[in-house]
C-alpha cells in the first residue's frame, strides 16, 4: 500500500517560489503585505480583547496599578516569547524552509530511539492541538470585533452573534481562491490596521506619557506576585496577546523567514505596543469603565469606521491558523501520520498557497457551532489558550533537541536558552489550565481527538505492510514460477501501485494467480514520501531491474510535495525503462477487518481505521491517475 499522499499539482519545474530560496531573501512590499495578510491577523487583533479580558479577571480590584503591571507583562511577553523565541530561536529551525511543529519534529534526528519516539509524540500532540486552536480562533476574533459596535450603540447587540457566523461563513468559503489571492487582498487592510492601532495609541499615550514607565518589568513582576492566585491567573489573560505565535512559525513556508521577521520588528511590534499602551492610558483615568478599553480609545465620530475595520482584521485573523493548518495536514498526511485527504495547489508560482477543502469546512462548521455555543468573545476568552500554550512547550522541547542534535549546542548552553523558554512557557501552560472548566476542554479535546486518529492511522498503515511483507513471495521464487507455469506475457505495460520489500508484494502474486497472465512490461510503483520538504530532481526515481520485463521503481518526494505520477513515469521512461504506450494502473484497497479473539479497544481502533481508509482519498485524486486507465482491487485485510 502506497504512503498517505495528496492530489494534483502543476509541473513541479514551473514552481519558482520554493522555501529554500525564500528563506533567506530580502523581502520586498508585495512580500511583507503579504506577510501581513497571511501570517499578522492573530497577533494583530489581541489588542481587541487581551486587556478586556485582564479587567474581567481581576473585576473590583482593576486599578491603576494593575493597568500598570498589565502593560509591562503583556510587553515583555511579546519581547520574549514571539521576538526572542519565534523570531530568533524557533524561525531558524526550519526544514529546508519549511516551518511548523511537523517540520521541528522531523529535524531532531532522533528517529528510532526511545527517546525519538517520545518527540514525535510531543511533536504530534503539539500539531493536533494547533486544530483545536484554529476553531476558536476565528470565532473571538471575529466576535470580538462585530461587539464593537456596541460601544457606540445598543441596537446590534442581539444581532453581534448572527453577523459573526455570517462573516466567518464567508470566510471559509473564500479560502479555496488560494492564500496567495487572499494574502493580496487582505495585506493592504492589515497595513491600515496597524497603523490605525499604531495611531490610536499614540494619541492614548500623549495624553498619558507616564504609562511608559511601566515597560520596566518590575511592574508586571510586582502584579504577578502581590496578587496570590488572581496575579496567577491574569497570565491567562496576558497569553491571549501570543497567541498567533505558533501560526506565525506553521506559515514560514508560504512567506519565508526574512519577511516575517521584518514585518514583525518593522511593523507589527511597534503598533502593538503603542496600542496596549494607549489602552493603558485610558484605563489609567478611567480603571472603571466597563467599555472595551480598545475602541474607547476612539473618538466618538471615528467608531462605526474603526469597527468596520476592526471586522477586517480579524476576518484577517484566522487567515494564519486556516493556512497554517492546511501546511500541517499537507505535512502530517505525506509523513504518514493522517489519512489523504485533497489537497489543491492555487498558485503555479509558490510551492505554500495550497487549500485543503475537508479542512477548511471542518473547522468552518465547528467555528460557527463555537460562535453560536459561546454567543460572545467575553465567555470565549475562557475557552482560549489552553492548546497553543501546551503546543508552545512542546515546541520548546522540541527545539532543546534541534540545538543539541543540529547546531550542536553545549548542554548548558541549550539548558541555558530553552530552559529560560520553557519556565515562561510553563507559567502561562499554568495559567491556561485554570481555564479547564470554562471552556478550555474544548480546544483540548478536539486536539486529542485528531492525535488520536493520527496515531491509530499510522499504526494501521505500519500494521498493513506488515501483513503485505508476510504475505509476499520471494522474488526469484515469483519468477521462477512464471517460467514453470507458462505464464503468458500479454502485450502493454502494467503499474503497479504497491511497496516492495523482501518479496514480492500479494497485488502482484494474486493478480497472476486469478488472471494466470502478467503484462509484458511490470512495474511495481512504491511512492516513499521523505522527511525533507522537497526532493531534487536527481533523486527523484530510482529503478531496479527485477526479471525479464519486472522492475521495481521508486519515486521519491518531500512532505510538502504534491505527486504526479504519470509524469513521474514519463519521465523514468526516458531515463533507462524500455518504451511503452498507454500503461494500465492497478491499485489496491483494503477493507480492514478484525480477527477473531481481538480485544474491545483492538477492535474499535480497527473500526476506525477502517472507516479512515473506506473514505480517504482515492488514488486518482491522490497522485493525478488517469481514471480510463485504472483498475481497483480489493482484498479484505484481518488486523
Amino acid at each position: 500500500m502506497s504512503d498517505p499522499s495528496t492530489s494534483a499539482r502543476p509541473d513541479e519545474a514551473s514552481f519558482t517560489g520554493s522555501p529554500q530560496t525564500r528563506v533567506g531573501q530580502s523581502p520586498g512590499p508585495s512580500t511583507i503585505l503579504l506577510a501581513l495578510g497571511i501570517v499578522y491577523g492573530d497577533l494583530g487583533t489581541s489588542p481587541l480583547y487581551t486587556l478586556q479580558t485582564i479587567k474581567q479577571i481581576m473585576g473590583q480590584g482593576f486599578s491603576t496599578e494593575a493597568a500598570l503591571g498589565s502593560l509591562s507583562l503583556i510587553v515583555w511577553a511579546l519581547i520574549i516569547t514571539i521576538s526572542v523565541k519565534y523570531g530568533i530561536f524557533v524561525m531558524r529551525a526550519d526544514n529546508h524552509g519549511e516551518g511548523g511543529i511537523l517540520a521541528l519534529m522531523a529535524i531532531t534526528g532522533t528517529r528510532g530511539s526511545r527517546r525519538g519516539r517520545w518527540l514525535v509524540v510531543a511533536g504530534l500532540f503539539g500539531a493536533a492541538l494547533i486544530y483545536g486552536d484554529g476553531i476558536i480562533t476565528p470565532a473571538i476574533s471575529v466576535l470580538s470585533a462585530v461587539e464593537g459596535l456596541n460601544v457606540a450603540t445598543s441596537v446590534f447587540k442581539p444581532y453581534t452573534m448572527p453577523i459573526a457566523v455570517a462573516i466567518l461563513v464567508g470566510l471559509f468559503a473564500l479560502q479555496s481562491r488560494g492564500t496567495a489571492t487572499v494574502g493580496r487582498a487582505f495585506g493592504p487592510v492589515m497595513l491600515l490596521w496597524f497603523i490605525t492601532m499604531g495611531l490610536l495609541g499614540l494619541v492614548g499615550v500623549a495624553h498619558h506619557v507616564s504609562v511608559l514607565t511601566s515597560l520596566d518589568p518590575r511592574y508586571g513582576i510586582k502584579l504577578l506576585f502581590g496578587h496570590g492566585l488572581v496575579g496567577f491567573t491574569l497570565l491567562g489573560g496576558v497569553f491571549l496577546a501570543l497567541t498567533g505565535g505558533e501560526a506565525l512559525y506553521a506559515d514560514m513556508g508560504h512567506i519565508g523567514r526574512a519577511p516575517i521577521r521584518m514585518t514583525w520588528y518593522g511593523i507589527v511590534l511597534p503598533a502593538l505596543v503603542l496600542n496596549y499602551a494607549g489602552q493603558v492610558g485610558h484605563l489609567v483615568d478611567a480603571p472603571k469603565d466597563d467599555g472595551n478599553p480598545f475602541f474607547l480609545l476612539s473618538p466618538a465620530w471615528a467608531v462605526y469606521p474603526l469597527v468596520a475595520l476592526a471586522t477586517l482584521a480579524t476576518v484577517i485573523a484566522s487567515q494564519a491558523i486556516i493556512t497554517g493548518s492546511f501546511s500541517m495536514t499537507r505535512q502530517a498526511m505525506q509523513l504518514g501520520w493522517f489519512p489523504g485527504v485533497q489537497i489543491f495547489q492555487t498558485s503555479a508560482d509558490q510551492y505554500g498557497q495550497i487549500y485543503a477543502p475537508f479542512v477548511n469546512w471542518t473547522m468552518m462548521i465547528l467555528t460557527v457551532a463555537l460562535t453560536i455555543g459561546f454567543r460572545n468573545s467575553d465567555r470565549l476568552a475562557g475557552a482560549y489558550g489552553t492548546a497553543v500554550s501546551t503546543t508552545m512547550v512542546l515546541t520548546t522541547v522540541l527545539l532543546f533537541e534541534v540545538m543539541r542534535t543540529r547546531w550542536h549546542w553545549s548542554l548548558w548552553r541549550s539548558i541555558a536558552a530553552a530552559g529560560s523558554l520553557t519556565i515562561v512557557d510553563l507559567a502561562f501552560f499554568g495559567a491556561n489550565l485554570l481555564k479547564i472548566l470554562d471552556g478550555g476542554w474544548i480546544p483540548l479535546g478536539f486536539g486529542a481527538l485528531v492525535f488520536t486518529i493520527m496515531i491509530i492511522w499510522h499504526n494501521g498503515i505500519a500494521e498493513l505492510h506488515r501483513r503485505n511483507a508476510a504475505q509476499s513471495e520471494l522474488i526469484d521464487d515469483f519468477l521462477t514460477r512464471l517460467a514453470k507455469e507458462n505464464v503468458a506475457r500479454v502485450s502493454g505495460t502494467g503499474v503497479f501501485l504497491t511497496r516492495l520489500g523482501t518479496g514480492m508484494p500479494p497485488m502482484i502474486v494474486n493478480y497472476v494467480r486469478q488472471t494466470q497472465s502478467l503484462h509484458q512490461t511490470v512495474i511495481a510503483l512504491t511512492v516513499s514520501f521523505e522527511p525533507v520538504p522537497r526532493i531534487k530532481a536527481q533523486d527523484r526515481i530510482r529503478c531496479d531491474k527485477l526479471g525479464e520485463g519486472v522492475w521495481h521503481m521508486t519515486v521519491h518526494f518531500g512532505f510538502v510535495e504534491i505527486p504526479d505520477l504519470p509524469s513521474v513515469i514519463a519521465q523514468a521512461k526516458h531515463g533507462g525503462l524500455p518504451a511503452w504506450e498507454r500503461p494500465t494502473y492497478y491499485v489496491e484497497r483494503y477493507d480492514p477487518i478484525n480477527r477473531p479473539g481481538n480485544s474491545l479497544l483492538s477492535r474499535w481502533r480497527t473500526a476506525l481505521f477502517g472507516f479512515m481508509v473506506r473514505n480517504s482519498a482515492h488514488p486518482v485524486d491522490r497522485f493525478r491517475m488517469p481514471t480510463n486507465a485504472l483498475v481497483e482491487l480489493g482484498r479484505r485485510m484481518e488486523l
